[in-house]
């Protein structure tokens, strides 16, 4: 077997969420330890870790990121090498992104090209965020790329394909928690409380319209409600009401726009259902948008390699942090298919592993052609 796909299996196993990736950092820093540690500079962040590969004769750094924490998923793939903790679940591919970069941080660790490189083993990608913290350390400061990569799996594409796109690939999102208290009562008398039920259900039907009517038809924006908290029994009117949703637009100024609007209905409901209202935008994740000239470069480079198939793909309503780097640092990120038959965040998610070897492949050969120029 690959040793990267045992090393898959292994942290398929340990999946912890944002900033609680504690295991996951310890059996990194342990393989990193096996290594040969006269190339290489480790310093630890929190849960994440930044690990400068130096070069022979450095005139740049090449910087290549790699997400770590997992998702609260119960997962239902039946694999042997399930999840050991009940509620969670590696059901973004954040499993095979750290084995990926491992297995291309090894081969330059025992075959160093000229430039530096630096692969950064980011927490919280998931939430609440841990590229945009990372960035704002000293040790990014010091160790700053001067380019960065990174992929993201794809279960809708079959091994051996890669898909990505100059310029936008993946949308500006943002969390949404809108948090409305009324005065609760006995179902029987309805006409001495304020429900909340009532309240957050017109407004998830008035939140639906800020997609229709005030964002540009040629324009893409979502809204997207996908949990409601309220109520106790059956006969007791709810006294509060709580959504959790999402916001992705592929512009920043839409996000302004669907956000204004959003604080606009709120403060109407508050008004018509005579209740408080609060609004909470949470986590913003900015677009991620990849550098024309190193992508058309990147796709180019897969093009000549026999087993990698390129698909310049559409831009997609995903959200990734990955987006804060490449707003400071020229770079791209791009999808990696692993043909499963379920899509990312679900229960099921099984992708397959000889994606592993692709990855590792195609990454250390353009690296080496981008650190040896």
């Amino acid at each position: 077997m690959n040793p990267f796909v045992q090393i898959r299996r292994d942290l398929h196993q340990i999946p912890e969420l944002g900033f609680q990736e504690y295991k996951t950092q310890a059996y990194l820093l342990s393989y990193l330890d096996s290594l040969p540690q006269d190339r290489m500079e480790i310093k630890q962040w929190k849960t994440g870790i930044f690990v400068k590969v130096n070069g022979i004769a450095p005139k740049k750094i090449i910087g290549y990121r790699a997400d770590i924490d997992g998702l609260p998923i119960v997962e239902e793939t039946g694999l042997p090498f399930y999840s050991n903790h009940e509620t969670e679940m590696h059901a973004c591919g954040h499993d095979f992104h750290m084995s990926i970069a491992l297995g291309v941080l090894t081969s330059f660790v025992h075959n160093p090209i000229k430039d530096d490189l630096l692969f950064i083993f980011q927490p919280a990608e998931e939430g609440p965020g841990g590229a945009e913290s990372m960035l704002k350390t000293d040790i990014m400061r010091e160790w700053k790329p001067d380019m960065i990569m990174a992929l993201h799996i794809a279960p809708e594409y079959p091994v051996g394909t890669i898909a990505l796109r100059e310029g936008l690939l993946f949308a500006n999102t943002s969390e949404l928690f809108i948090d409305l208290k009324g005065k609760g009562g006995h179902a029987a008398y309805p006409h001495q409380t304020n429900d909340m039920i009532i309240a957050a259900c017109s407004l998830v039907t008035q939140l639906q319209t800020i997609i229709s009517r005030n964002v540009d038809p040629l324009d893409s924006a979502v809204v997207t409600i996908g949990k409601i908290t309220s109520g106790t029994v059956q006969n007791i009117i709810a006294e509060t009401a709580r959504l959790d949703g999402t916001i992705r637009t592929l512009s920043a100024e839409s996000m302004d726009k669907v956000k204004k609007r959003i604080e606009e209905i709120v403060k109407g409901i508050e008004i018509g259902f005579q209740c408080e209202a609060k609004v909470d935008f949470g986590s913003m994740y900015y677009q991620v948008y990849n550098e024309a000239r190193l992508a058309r470069e990147f796709m180019e480079f897969a093009e000549s390699q026999t087993d990698v198939k390129v698909i310049e793909c559409k831009e997609a309503m995903t959200g990734e942090d990955f987006g804060y780097m490449l707003k400071e640092i020229p770079g791209f990120m791009f999808w990696l298919g692993v043909e499963s038959e379920y899509g990312l965040h679900h229960a099921k998610l099984k992708p397959n592993e000889a994606a592993i070897d692709t990855a590792i492949h195609l990454i250390t050969q353009y690296i080496e052609f981008k650190g040896n120029e």
